[in-house]
């Protein structure tokens, strides 16, 4: 309402500017013939002319005009939408999504320090917990909706039923024993083994197992022989043979146990990937998963105990999810803060993302906005135009009315210039 009526105070402007040279038009013919009368008239006569065509100027941009032979040039606006379209969309990502406009804007903002020093301040880490939270709490209740929640189950039984878990489990193991990865985890099996050997509850444990066997085996003739005794040093003969095998084990990278056991594993990815019985087992897997009804109502009833916490802790005024995103915020912030290696490669990180999404992005921006245009009401868009440019456009008619004026004085002092020279 503010802009029409704004709209509305400059057309009544520019046509009082108009009236008055009208009128002072009409009392030049009541006024003695001289010369200021007809100063007076070239004026009025040349202000008119100036007021009547950029009037006519600034209505044919939004409306037809029915003045014979120049009418098909008025309403411009509306019968150029498509055009005013292209070019609109055109303009902008030239101008504001070309690829290297984008890059030196990251560049020039420092994009990684600015979160930095938004993240450092607490106000801005809380209030970005509390916004985090809102959208949480947000999902939450979204998954509430019966619609979504048969959406998720349809979605992960296809997901699962798709996937074939023998192979996939091969392919995984392949790629984490590349390189012989899966000599470290031999080792570190050994080094554990190793110190579980040299633990004194294990050395009793075997110890007690030696005696034990002894009573059930030989029960006679345990009786008469030092069981603990025997128990004990058949105890530390074990740990000390197992543990020197283990040390050579560890020793020795070219072992014939690390060779079995590459073997072993590659045919164990083999049979993962290739064996019928394994890929059977799969889908054994799959089937109990899917459709084992005590599963499905435990994990139903698991999920249920985490949404119920979750939206307890989420409407909680003290939540301690809040917290923590809070506090994860300020780490983040004062990390980035400290860290200029850091900053820079997420700004170079940012500046190929930008430089591989930016065309198309802005293709499809463009796109939208030539596509919106298109779709708007010609009437409408006129109007809008008008509305949000028109109170400077009123400021052409008053100009031109006063610029007139002034050029038909200043073409009635040529016209009369021989007459006063002579």
């Amino acid at each position: 309402m503010t802009k029409q009526l704004e709209l509305d105070n400059s057309k009544r402007l520019a046509l009082g500017f108009f009236i008055g040279a009208a009128l002072l038009f009409v009392l030049s013919f009541f006024l003695p013939p001289s010369w200021w009368t007809g100063l007076l008239k070239a004026f009025a006569e040349a202000a008119m002319v100036g007021a009547l065509a950029d009037w006519f100027a600034v209505v044919a941009l939004f409306k037809r005009v029915p003045i014979p032979i120049v009418s098909r040039h008025t309403n411009i606006i509306p019968n150029n939408k498509a055009k005013i379209a292209d070019n609109l969309a055109l303009f902008v990502r030239e101008k504001f999504l070309d690829t290297e406009s984008i890059l030196k804007l990251i560049q020039k903002h420092d994009p990684a320090q600015k979160v930095a020093d938004w993240l450092v301040k607490p106000a801005n880490t809380d209030q970005m917990g509390g916004y985090l939270v809102k959208v949480a709490s947000w999902i939450l209740d979204f998954t509430d909706e019966s619609a979504i929640q048969n959406f998720l189950r349809k979605a992960v039984h296809t997901m699962v039923g798709s996937v074939d878990l023998s192979k996939s489990a091969g392919t995984i193991l392949e790629s984490l024993t590349k390189g012989g990865r899966h000599q470290e985890l031999l080792n570190e099996g050994i080094h554990q083994l190793a110190q579980l050997l040299d633990n004194g509850d294990t050395q009793s444990y075997i110890s007690q197992g030696i005696v034990d066997w002894l009573r059930e085996e030989y029960a006679f003739i345990e009786k008469m022989l030092p069981s603990e005794l025997i128990g004990r040093k058949g105890a530390d003969i074990a740990v000390r043979l197992a543990s020197g095998i283990l040390n050579k084990v560890a020793a020795d990278p070219a072992h014939p146990l690390r060779a079995r056991f590459d073997v072993f594993t590659a045919e164990f990815i083999e049979r993962l990937k290739n064996d019928p019985q394994f890929s059977q087992k799969s889908e054994e897997i799959k089937t109990y998963l899917l459709h084992d009804d005590t599963l499905n109502n435990y994990l139903k009833s698991l999920w249920g105990d985490l949404k119920a916490w979750l939206k307890k802790d989420l409407d909680s005024e003290d939540s301690t999810l809040r917290r923590r995103l809070a506090a994860t915020g300020a780490w983040l912030g004062k990390t980035l803060a400290e860290d200029p290696q850091l900053r820079q490669s997420l700004n170079d990180n940012l500046e190929l993302a930008a430089r591989a999404a930016a065309p198309e992005f802005a293709v499809y921006l463009t796109r939208h906005i030539a596509d919106t245009v298109k779709h708007w009401d010609s009437a409408e868009m006129s109007e809008q135009i008008e509305l949000n440019i028109g109170k400077d456009l009123q400021f052409i008619r008053i100009n031109g009315t006063i610029v007139g004026g002034l050029i038909g004085v200043i073409l009635y002092l040529l016209s009369s210039l021989p007459g006063i020279l002579r």
